[in-house]
């Protein structure tokens, strides 16, 4: 997975499209992720006891690792992400800037 938790983001596809945000929670396995405020969805929560209400809350639901480019943090655009071998050491690289992520 080229993307990590706190990378800023951007969504390309989906309901979201246009949309920015940093990453909370990766899930590598499932290529996956949560961004704040992003794909949002209403759960509606029945009262589990007479003195506890019923009520709706908001969920943010994790989004496909393909639906969203990362934003270069020295040229600040959406970009693809490639790699670098730098003595030994496997460098993220700005596909657009060519500069160290």
């Amino acid at each position: 997975m080229k993307i990590k938790k706190g990378d800023e983001v951007k969504v390309v596809k989906g309901k979201d499209k246009g949309k920015t945000g940093k990453i909370d929670k990766v899930f590598p396995k499932e290529d996956k992720i949560v961004i704040a405020n992003v794909n949002l969805y209403k759960r509606h929560l029945k009262a589990r006891s007479e003195t506890e209400p019923s009520e709706i809350v908001t969920l943010t639901k994790p989004l496909p690792e393909e639906n969203v480019q990362l934003i270069c943090p020295k040229c600040h655009k959406p970009t693809r992400v490639g790699y670098k071998l730098l003595k030994g050491s496997k460098v993220r690289i700005c596909r657009k800037c060519g500069k160290e992520i």
